[in-house]
């Protein structure tokens, strides 16, 4: 339900492109103060310092939609992320809300690699082949669709937080999981749970076939989606080489979403969280490498001047699609809103949001 009148257009127009800096920040500042309490702005940690500024909430994909369902005094749900976490979002707020993403063409490529008519097809090949001992796992990084399905067929959504307590509930559900879209979280969490690389498959939606066999197919637990994050694969196991020859002392922090080799040379693994917990706690003068993106780390950089901080990688890693919400488009969304026009309002239809809503909600109550 729509609370203003709808705008289609989603390209940026031209009167809010290259204006000076202090002009974007004054304008954006002045349409946040007239919408008042009708508005919330969430901020993804990924996102660029002079955007999250203006965030009245910032946080990973999931938190930030949890927190959007406690505001149910907002009409306007502003997201500064990407287009799955919007749809979380409107998932999770009331129908009287709107949830706007301010460049609709900010995705995921990662989210992107799960299409829902190759997951179907791919669901028929492993009944066919497994038969019904599987219970699909998708990391929230997933589209709605992709949500909606697992929801169907008795699945649940996982965060990279609470990945191995979700594992450990699909396990006694039934033998085996399928894992999406991200191949890395899911091998590098089973891995961590004691499960070997043999019990594991990688299903390639590409071309329809299993990949990276090393065990019986008799014996597989868990079959992982080949899908990856563009911006954590980038990491690699030589530039942690080249860290610890450089300074022996620098420790290295990566995210589960880098590849197995990669976690398994680091010295410690975890969500981005966990990550920001971990610096946060740290005493003064340690020495991190982090692998995660690097609108993340810099900004620990610039809270933490008493340690020693640096992006793992000697080459930027930016998460390109979520760099998309810039202060132009931030401002064209607010003020349309002034102006009584919703612009690129991300809604999810009814029959999506309630299986997606059932794979959420069963996440939530695992403990």
């Amino acid at each position: 339900m729509s609370i203003l009148s709808p705008v289609a257009e989603s390209v940026l127009p031209e009167k809010y492109r290259n204006l000076p800096h202090a002009e974007y920040d004054t304008r954006i500042a002045a349409a946040k103060s007239r919408l008042g309490n009708d508005l919330v702005i969430m901020g993804h940690h990924y996102q660029r310092d002079d955007v999250i500024r203006f965030a009245d909430f910032t946080g990973d994909s999931l938190e930030l939609a949890r927190i959007a369902q406690q505001q149910t005094h907002a009409k306007y749900i502003v997201f500064c992320g990407v287009h799955f976490m919007a749809e979380s979002a409107d998932i999770l707020t009331g129908d009287d809300q709107a949830v706007i993403l301010p460049d609709m063409k900010a995705g995921c490529s990662m989210a992107d690699m799960a299409d829902l008519a190759e997951l179907e097809e791919a669901w028929e090949v492993m009944q066919a082949e497994l038969g019904d001992t599987i219970v699909p796992v998708t990391y929230v990084n997933s589209t709605a669709a992709i949500k909606s399905f697992v929801g169907r067929h008795g699945g649940t959504t996982c965060t990279s937080t609470n990945a191995k307590g979700v594992l450990e509930w699909a396990f006694k559900q039934k033998k085996r999981i399928l894992f999406l879209p991200d191949q890395h979280l899911g091998r590098n969490t089973a891995y961590a749970m004691g499960i070997p690389l043999e019990q594991m498959a990688v299903w390639n939606q590409v071309s329809g076939e299993w990949e990276e066999v090393k065990g019986p197919q008799a014996d597989w637990r868990v079959l992982l989606w080949k899908g990856h994050c563009s911006v954590h694969t980038k990491f690699t196991v030589d530039q942690i080489d080249r860290v610890r020859e450089r300074d022996p002392e620098t420790k290295v922090i990566v995210h589960p979403e880098c590849t197995f080799e990669v976690v398994q040379a680091s010295d410690y693994d975890g969500s981005t969280s966990y990550i920001i917990r971990q610096i946060r706690e740290a005493p003064a003068g340690s020495k991190w490498a982090i692998g995660t993106e690097v609108n993340l780390v810099q900004r620990l950089a610039n809270e933490h001047p008493e340690q020693h901080i640096q992006l793992l990688s000697q080459t930027m890693c930016p998460c390109l699609t979520m760099n998309r919400i810039d202060r132009p488009h931030l401002l064209w969304a607010l003020e349309s809103l002034v102006e009584g026009n919703i612009i690129n309002q991300v809604s999810v239809d009814p029959e999506t949001t309630r299986w997606s809503k059932t794979a959420l909600d069963r996440m939530l109550a695992i403990r």
